[in-house]
């Protein structure tokens, strides 16, 4: 296994848990602040940093729509937004940005595989792994999901949709290829 996909998934996690952490600890702006080195890092690295730009900033949008529709229909409730209350958490949308760090990094292997198969396993990662990350956060504190188990059915369902969508805008905006 290469170090940089390594150090790659060792620094998401690093993110991930800053973010949540920070969050429950009512400190939002502590996993942004490590995000934003994460993705600066991860600039660095890359052959072409404006096409991972690009794909940061359309997964800010995307992202940031999914979640916002799961807190307007009170699905999810957030802790520490760092702004209004009525907007998805600042911190929320530094783990959108640094998914984008995974997509042509660690999870290139899923672009690897023949079409049909990538279609298949991405939707089921999505399906497993959106749903799993947001219990994570609720078991630190962090997200609180109200509607169960409707909450999970719409997070199971819009990262099904999603992985596979940030996975083929990946391939159009891949930095480090």
């Amino acid at each position: 296994m290469q170090i940089r996909v390594v150090t790659n998934f060792v620094l998401y996690q690093i993110g991930w848990f800053a973010c949540v952490i920070g969050a429950a600890k009512q400190m939002p702006w502590l996993g942004v602040i490590t995000v934003v080195a994460i993705i600066i890092w991860h600039l660095t690295q890359a052959k072409q940093a404006k096409k991972e730009v690009q794909l940061l900033l359309i997964t800010l949008v995307i992202g940031g729509v999914f979640d916002q529709i799961m807190l307007n229909h009170q699905l999810v409730t957030y802790q520490a937004h760092g702004w209004s209350n009525a907007f998805v958490p600042v911190w929320i949308l530094a783990l959108w940005a640094e998914f984008v760090t995974v997509l042509n990094v660690s999870l290139r292997w899923m672009k690897e595989l023949k079409t049909q198969v990538r279609w298949l396993v991405s939707v089921l990662f999505g399906a497993i792994g959106g749903p799993l990350a947001y219990m994570g956060a609720e078991r630190l504190g962090a997200v609180t999901l109200n509607n169960l188990p409707i909450s999970y059915i719409a997070l199971g369902v819009g990262w099904a949709i999603l992985t596979p969508l940030l996975l083929k805008l990946s391939e159009k905006f891949d930095g480090f290829k």
